[in-house]
């Protein structure tokens, strides 16, 4: 399972029906967030996701992107939390969090940790990793990649029975990669199985204008969650604060060939309903798989090969 929750698409500032940056991924029953604003807490319970979080991943340090830290660590003090919170951030996180802490907002019952990360780092954890991006802000900004190890190939099983192979054990440590004697014969494992299969590849780009480092790091992603601030009728302001537009990222998705685009970050200017659905034909005028984020909208992402 690789199921990626919008607990907050809009942009900078709230409104009724979108919270300020948050995203949840659960990965095999992991659970990180990218960027946390104000309210998050609350929508992973309205989305009941669990707050079993292992890692808090922040893009930059602007307000609607960090204000929800406090009150979720404190929620979980009050839960009675023992396992360790990683945060993971740009320059001065360790300070960010210093400050968070000496204002009380976590107990003594469970460590946090700050971790800084700069463009070129990779968070590795079982199974995948967390490759960091530059992206381009007004402020020092970063983005993620989480991308999945390569899986085996699919176990040839017919190939494998017309070599004499029986069902069972043999089977199992071919499919493991090991070789096998039969009837004094080595069977190797790529007379029985295929070539290795990508993992699924998601990237998150927080607040940015579009850049090559995120062309050449979204290249076949599987989703490309990027910066829609704005439409290209307002582009001097996307420009003037460092953001993109929905065609913009529209554009970094066709260069990056990815199979699908999520809009985020929407300006409170398009919070009526016909806004955001703007933003969308804006964007698939360019690129026809994307679709606009909503609060508590969930994504699943699946494997190529099996669709």
């Amino acid at each position: 399972m690789l199921r990626i929750t919008f607990l907050g698409t809009g942009g900078s500032t709230p409104t009724p029906n979108r919270n300020p940056s948050a995203i949840a991924v659960n990965r095999e029953g992991e659970l990180i967030l990218f960027d946390c604003g104000e309210g998050a807490q609350q929508q992973m319970m309205r989305a009941k996701s669990g707050m079993r979080i292992t890692s808090i991943f922040i893009s930059h340090f602007h307000a609607d992107h960090v204000l929800g830290i406090p009150g979720l660590l404190q929620t979980m003090a009050l839960q009675d939390r023992q396992e360790p919170l990683e945060i993971y951030g740009p320059k001065q996180v360790d300070k960010f969090l210093y400050h968070l802490l000496a204002l009380g907002y976590a107990g003594k019952n469970f460590e946090v940790k700050a971790i800084e990360l700069r463009p070129g780092d990779v968070v590795r954890r079982v199974g995948y990793e967390i490759k960091v991006i530059k992206t381009v802000h007004n402020i020092l900004s970063i983005g993620y990649v989480l991308e999945e190890d390569m899986r085996p190939g699919r176990f040839n099983r017919e190939r494998a029975i017309e070599l004499g192979i029986k069902p069972g054990p043999l089977f199992s440590k071919l499919q493991s990669g090991r070789s096998i004697l039969l009837d004094g014969k080595e069977i190797r494992p790529e007379q029985v199985v295929g070539p290795p299969r990508p993992g699924r590849k998601i990237v998150y780009t927080g607040d940015t204008r579009p850049c090559d480092s995120v062309i050449e790091a979204s290249e076949n992603a599987d989703l490309l969650i990027h910066d829609s601030t704005l439409s290209e009728e307002t582009k001097e302001y996307a420009i003037n604060y460092m953001h993109s537009t929905a065609l913009e990222a529209a554009e970094v998705a066709k260069k990056a060939s990815v199979r699908k685009l999520i809009l985020t970050h929407i300006s409170a200017r398009y919070s009526d309903p016909g806004g955001a659905s703007k933003l969308e034909e804006e964007a698939r005028s360019e690129f026809e798989n994307t679709e606009v984020a909503k609060d508590l909208m969930t994504e699943e992402v699946g494997y190529r090969d099996e669709e």
